[in-house]
């Protein structure tokens, strides 16, 4: 995905990081989105990052925003005009359903405490945050398995993990250390996580 630079300095991949990562602490952190089985939310929601910085960040429209990330209009819509409050109430238990896109609300509510708390004047943060936080590699495994089937075989993973490496380690050498096949992607990332 090209970088796009707004004309006043901000980089929006840094800023769609930045509300990724927000959104996952305001979920209570990685560990509980692999203790919930939730891991499935991790790339809706860095779709949703992407879509509500370059709405409110680069000012693109629906229409824009659908062409660059390679979703509908009415996605790229629907996660923009999420009522974050409504999202809220049910991360918190207080909703047993909720009609509004989950991922877009938690966007949407971690953009506006960034804003508040001036989240996004500095990127020093970036990348360098997100591995010592050692989500980085688990986003960018879940990001390319998106839309395979499981319980899924070695060959397969491969096949989209090749040239992948985590903490120095090939992607190839950590998938020859674990058995297959692989039931779920929160299981492949539980399995990941103990052989790096």
């Amino acid at each position: 995905m090209e970088i796009i630079k707004k004309p006043v300095g901000g980089n929006i991949d840094e800023m769609a990081e930045k509300v990724f990562m927000e959104s996952i602490k305001l979920l209570g952190g990685l560990k509980k989105l692999v203790e919930y089985r939730n891991l499935t939310w991790l790339p809706s929601l860095a779709e949703a990052a992407y879509v509500i910085i370059l709405k409110n960040e680069a000012m693109k429209t629906y229409g824009e925003i659908a062409a660059m990330l390679g979703i509908t209009e009415q996605t790229a819509k629907n996660i923009a005009t999420a009522d974050e409050k409504k999202v809220k109430e049910y991360i918190m238990g207080k909703e047993e359903q909720s009609k509004e896109h989950i991922a877009g609300g938690l966007a949407k509510l971690a953009y506006k405490k960034l804003k508040e708390e001036g989240g996004f004047e500095s990127f020093e943060m970036g990348m360098k945050e997100a591995e010592a936080l050692d989500i980085a590699w688990a986003v960018h495994v879940l990001a390319k398995i998106k839309g395979l089937d499981f319980p899924v075989r070695k060959d397969k993973l491969i096949e989209r993990l090749h040239g992948m490496t985590i903490k120095g380690k090939s992607m190839e050498e950590i998938l020859d250390r674990i058995e297959h096949p692989i039931q779920s992607p929160a299981e492949l990332l539980h399995k990941i996580k103990e052989n790096i």
